[in-house]
């Protein structure tokens, strides 16, 4: 295996793991020798990725957790850490961004949601791990943000503050935590995970023509070069960065 992206002996925890990019970059991880931690809101669907992992050879945690509840990430944080006795990778990737019908109907309750799971919970985790790594030995934080962040547009408001926000944590964190740690971005633009199910698909491709210079969505798989590279040996140099993977976005 290329010594560039060889994760053997190496922790993971994936955010959001069980399903679209967290799923994506969990198996990349594992295929390439890294222990996982999974963890989602649904336990279920972790046990079941945990099963794919630990027929690799490899060892998994599932875990199920709200990212949005700070006791919840508590419990997360010392699970792991009594399992593995370390995390070498953080991956921020659970990310939530409901539709609503206009901007007076988002409730509070709503848009406390979006800042728990987008934001809060991101801040949260980083903080705990990244103190540990930054005491222990070192490691790479990844978060992934979203090109709402930079390309404002109606009807995700919450959404693209809060991914805003995980930009600018990317960017502090990389001070606060080095430079033993390193902290990154991923900036996501439209992605064909489960997610996009709900979309008009018609009018997305159409619009894609005109506004992705690649002409279409991207693929869950297309985003876990840059993870390996941001989380690896061959990232030595990289912290504070924020890569936008959206086929040409504007």
């Amino acid at each position: 295996m290329d010594k560039f992206f060889d994760f053997t002996g190496s922790v993971v925890l994936v955010t959001g793991g069980s399903r679209g990019l967290g799923r994506a970059m969990v198996l990349a991880f594992a295929e390439r020798g890294a222990d996982v931690v999974i963890t989602s809101r649904k336990g279920d669907s972790c046990e079941s990725l945990a099963e794919e992992v630990r027929a690799m050879g490899r060892e998994a945690l599932p875990y199920a957790c709200h990212i949005g509840h700070w006791e919840e990430i508590d419990g997360l944080v010392e699970a792991a850490y009594d399992r593995f006795g370390k995390i070498d990778t953080l991956v921020n990737n659970a990310g939530m961004s409901p539709l609503y019908p206009r901007l007076s109907e988002v409730t509070e309750d709503l848009f406390d949601k979006v800042v728990g799971v987008n934001l809060k919970g991101p801040y949260r985790l980083s903080a705990l791990i990244g103190e540990r790594m930054a005491a222990g030995s070192g490691g790479s934080i990844i978060n992934v943000s979203s090109t709402a962040a930079v390309h404002p547009t109606p009807n995700s408001e919450p959404y693209g503050a809060c991914k805003a926000g995980v930009n600018y944590l990317t960017l502090s964190l990389a001070h606060a935590f080095g430079p033993k740690v390193r902290v990154n971005c991923i900036q996501p633009g439209p992605f064909l995970t489960d997610i996009s199910k709900a979309w008009d698909l018609e009018s997305f491709n159409k619009n894609a023509e005109k506004n992705i210079a690649l002409q279409r969505g991207g693929e869950p798989e297309e985003v876990v070069g840059a993870a390996l590279y941001l989380a690896g040996p061959s990232g030595s140099y990289t912290t504070g960065a924020i890569i936008a993977i959206d086929g040409g976005s504007r």
